[in-house]
């Protein structure tokens, strides 16, 4: 199950930059991860959930954030923005998932994807995000 997880937030990483880059619709999105594209192993379900939540809450998690970055949200990369997203998103709304394995999928993600130290400002921003939203588990 963790590794179907694992490969839906790459799909989730995959298709929210698309959304931001490509200015295709949510929907659209969706269609095209499910039909053309294949999600593969990954759980559809939670590609689909995770995803459309993002979209849903993108300006309201952008605010969230806020605090806790060095500069202007819009100034981030776009795929360090959407693992932000999703990390945020899971922080807030997926108590289920525990706040460091949250942290570890976001930065493994941005390890992979994104700029050169990506990771490390996505692992230090969602470790603050975690003080903060997590504090009951993370005392």
């Amino acid at each position: 199950m963790s590794g179907s997880r694992s490969l839906a937030r790459r799909c989730v990483l995959q298709a929210l930059y698309q959304w931001q880059i490509g200015g295709d619709s949510p929907a659209e999105v969706v269609r095209q991860f499910q039909e053309d594209r294949g999600l593969g192993r990954a759980d559809r379900d939670y590609f689909l959930e995770l995803f459309t939540e993002v979209c849903e809450r993108s300006e309201e998690l952008s605010a969230e954030l806020t605090p806790y970055l060095d500069r202007p949200f819009d100034e981030l990369d776009p795929v360090e923005r959407s693992v932000l997203w999703f990390g945020a998103q899971e922080l807030q709304r997926h108590l289920e998932i525990p706040y460091r394995v949250v942290i570890n999928e976001a930065v493994d993600q941005a390890r992979l994807f994104g700029g050169e130290d990506g990771y490390k400002f996505v692992n230090a921003v969602l470790d603050k995000m975690a003080a903060t939203v997590r504090s009951v588990e993370k005392s």
